[in-house]
């Protein structure tokens, strides 16, 4: 199967004719091919973007959102053709897909279809001047959306959706790792009806088309979730042009948890949140700090729940842990187990590669893994792995548990278990991160900003937060 681009309303093939092989992490088969685009195709796109805008940006906001709700519906009308894409690509279990990631990309294009009718702008009357200031949000033009590959559809979708309801033509790239979806949704999109060149895809290697639509001079704002690293070249390049940046990076985030916690509720949603999608999401609680009293019991019952995970075909009902996205990032997470080794850390549980039997003989699978026995502040625990790999560490106080938790250079999210609510407000003050769940995980109000601090990023997303950075304020003052 090969993939095309999505430009000004028609699939087209890549300028240059040139493809890249895309890979089932499950099976390791080369399965489809995605457009080896360039800087001509993006070219391509921001003309049709541009073109497109003037009329997009002047359609009434209820029509975008109808629009939005359109694609929304077929998403829903497309749910198992959809999911089953995103588990062939990403090599998350089918169910999950299912359950997660494509409801979550229809809710995206609902919430913003209607959000965008109830984005207020503000208004200041100046007594004694008989003057009036209101404030009115135009779009910038073209937006540059960026999604990364570990939930294809879904952070996608939370790109374009406020991007496309604020009244922008988008330029967006998907990972060149996990395209299928994305490929997917352009195909709705047109029988959806959305207007030639709203809304463009081009495909191809980050340092190809990324760096083409970071670079082009009539893309104003940029919105890129990904790795930190990725995340500061961004940054250096669109700095000097003065665009307009949101950053959504990288995360090592602490799971807290205090002798008081219910215990089974935190035992359980520690296991979902050290190990969904493979422990790659940007959420995952990959560092568990765990109060000395507590630590031997939860420790054991920790384990014994993790022999239990299912590792295997992501298609099959009973899999509860399926492949990492490539090769390559299977042996990044590997190298990460043999430092943990090398600084002392005892593996647990885990630690090696998995062979599946059957069509998966040759896939790219990881058992999940403990580990204990290392300082909070080691290369293991304070850089991103992205893996099926968490660590253990006992605490005996809340100055140095939250000493632990702001030990690494990223902020993005953090955890904490305990019934006592002053303790939990309190702690939860004093932790470096962007968003703090207390008794709970990923659970997501998409009213609420979401982003995260220091290295994890820049700016935040959701909310009317994304509405405005998608918008460029401007005063008017009146003059009675």
């Amino acid at each position: 199967m090969k993939l095309q681009n999505y430009i000004n309303g028609q699939l087209i093939e890549p300028t240059a004719g040139q493809y890249i092989d895309n890979y089932n992490p499950a099976t390791g088969e080369l399965y489809a091919y995605i457009p080896d685009s360039d800087e001509q195709d993006v070219v391509q796109a921001v003309k049709a973007a541009q073109a497109a805008f003037p009329a997009w940006a002047a359609t009434p906001a209820e029509k975008r959102g109808q629009l939005l709700m359109r694609i929304a519906d077929l998403i829903d009308q497309n749910l198992d053709r959809l999911a089953e894409a995103e588990s062939i690509d990403n090599g998350k279990p089918l169910k999950l897909a299912k359950t997660v990631d494509i409801p979550r990309a229809s809710s995206n294009m609902r919430f913003y279809g209607t959000a965008i009718q109830h984005f207020a702008s503000e208004a200041h009357y100046m007594e004694g001047t008989e003057a009036i200031n209101y404030t009115v949000r135009h779009p910038h033009g073209v937006a540059g959306c960026i999604s990364p590959w570990n939930l294809p559809l879904y952070l996608f979708t939370w790109k374009i959706a406020p991007a496309l309801a604020a009244g922008n033509c988008v330029v967006a790239k998907p990972s060149e790792v996990t395209p299928m979806t994305a490929y997917l949704l352009s195909e709705l999109c047109m029988e959806a009806g959305l207007p030639a060149g709203v809304l463009n895809i081009v495909h191809g290697y980050g340092h190809k088309v990324g760096a083409a639509i970071v670079s082009h001079p009539k893309v104003p704002v940029i919105s890129f979730t990904g790795g930190t690293k990725t995340g500061r070249s961004i940054a250096a390049t669109a700095a000097p042009m003065f665009k307009k940046l949101s950053l959504e990076l990288g995360g090592k985030n602490p799971n807290i948890i205090f002798a008081d916690c219910d215990f089974n509720n935190a035992l359980h949603t520690s296991i979902h949140s050290s190990f969904a999608n493979q422990g790659q999401i940007c959420l995952c609680g990959s560092r568990i700090f765990v109060e000395r009293p507590l630590y031997e019991q939860f420790k054991q019952a920790f384990v014994d729940k993790v022999n239990k995970l299912t590792v295997g075909d992501p298609l099959e009902d009973g899999t509860k842990q399926g492949a990492v996205v490539s090769e390559q990032h299977m042996q990044k997470v590997l190298s990460y187990i043999a430092l943990a080794k090398q600084e002392g850390g005892i593996i647990l549980t885990g630690g090696h590669q998995v062979q599946v039997e059957g069509r998966c003989a040759n896939g790219w699978f990881i058992a999940p893994t403990v580990i204990e026995g290392l300082l909070p502040d080691c290369r293991t625990n304070t850089e991103e792995i992205f893996g099926p790999v968490v660590t253990l560490t006992p605490f005996d106080s809340e100055e140095e548990v939250i000493r632990y938790a702001n030990c690494t250079d990223y902020g993005l999210s953090a955890t904490i278990w305990t019934q006592n609510l002053q303790r939990a407000h309190r702690v939860a003050h004093q932790v470096h991160s962007g968003i703090v769940w207390v008794n709970t995980w990923l659970l997501r109000d998409l009213r609420t900003p979401f982003g995260g601090m220091k290295s994890s990023g820049v700016g935040r997303e959701g909310g009317f937060e994304a509405l405005r950075f998608f918008t460029e304020p401007q005063n008017v003052c009146v003059k009675l």
